[in-house]
């Protein structure tokens, strides 16, 4: 087994994947660690898979695996994640925004500290005030209260993990941002945090959007509800389930006594709103308690999970 798998998804980065492979290759020689670089080609259109094809002719210690098309960088992770053999494993981004001379400390971290995984803080950024940090750093605030994981960085890259914690997680959407909360979920809770260096893009633009707060706010409230629910969804949906329909019960009830010993003379009960009132809410608490009845059954007999992505070539 190696010391070091180091993880590295990417999509249309051919400026930066010579020098980074060489600003790696430095810093693993110069500590003596035993390593791999996997390079998950997301599905680039430029000139990428050709220059990791080259840097694994002259490097043994690289490999590559290539999408057929764009699968997204949670997808990429998983698949780094299953091909990786390290002791330790390092994610980290391919535009060099992330600096791979934090590498030994976070190794140090992981073997000599036995954190399960440490994730980099990016505490002082490089990038526009109103585009990434301010909407970041509420993101991150929203993770911390919905999670109960006290990280000031979820979506940072550059992450180091016990190989075990990774064998034991299943990436999966766009739950990349939320790999420490996958990890305490599965019972790994010695996380911890590295102040990390943060540099400015050197080549190209970003590849993300400002649609992607919009998904990870909406990922967060899946994680949260996985996590609180996943295994167990008749306790949500039973529980709402029963107190509407307790409600609508109860309204026709009242609806039926009134009729028959108050107001024996007054209008039909269909001209009341109450009687749809309760109509509806027998309708919704039936629809809740089937919905999470039905997702009891999917969970005692779901099948083995499928991969999502398929790959065109290995290296």
């Amino acid at each position: 087994m190696k010391d070091i798998s180091i993880v590295i998804p990417l999509l249309n980065e051919q400026e930066s994947l010579s020098e980074l492979h060489s600003w790696i290759q430095k810093v693993m020689l110069k500590n003596g660690y035993s390593y791999e670089v996997i390079f998950i080609d997301d599905g680039s259109t430029d000139n990428s898979w050709n220059i990791i094809q080259k840097l694994q002719h002259k490097d043994s210690n690289v490999k590559g695996i290539r999408f057929l098309k764009n699968y997204g960088k949670s997808q990429a992770l998983h698949a780094g994640f299953e091909a990786c053999n390290g002791s330790v494993v390092i994610t980290m981004d391919a535009d060099l925004q992330d600096n791979p001379e934090e590498i030994p400390e976070l190794y140090q971290m992981i073997t000599k500290q036995n954190f399960d995984l440490v994730s980099g803080w990016k505490k002082k950024r490089y990038d526009a005030v109103f585009a990434k940090n301010l909407p970041s750093k509420l993101f991150n605030a929203a993770a911390r209260i919905t999670s109960g994981v006290k990280l000031n960085d979820f979506n940072c890259g550059l992450k180091a993990y016990n190989t075990i914690v990774i064998k034991n997680i299943n990436v999966t959407g766009d739950m990349h941002r939320y790999i420490p909360v996958l990890a305490k979920n599965e019972g790994f809770t010695k996380i911890g945090e590295k102040v990390v260096q943060h540099q400015a893009r050197k080549y190209g633009e970003t590849k993300f959007g400002m649609e992607r707060f919009t998904n990870g706010f909406l990922d967060l409230i899946t994680i949260w509800f996985i996590s609180k629910f996943g295994k167990r969804p008749m306790h949500f949906f039973g529980l709402v389930g029963t107190l509407v329909f307790i409600v609508g019960f109860g309204l026709t009830i009242y609806l039926g006594i009134d009729k028959l010993y108050i107001n024996t003379s007054g209008r039909l009960i269909t001209q009341r709103p109450q009687f749809y009132l309760a109509l509806v809410c027998m309708i919704l608490g039936t629809q809740f308690f089937l919905a999470g009845f039905l997702g009891e059954i999917i969970l005692k007999n779901k099948s083995e999970k499928h991969k999502r992505y398929k790959i065109s070539e290995t290296l």
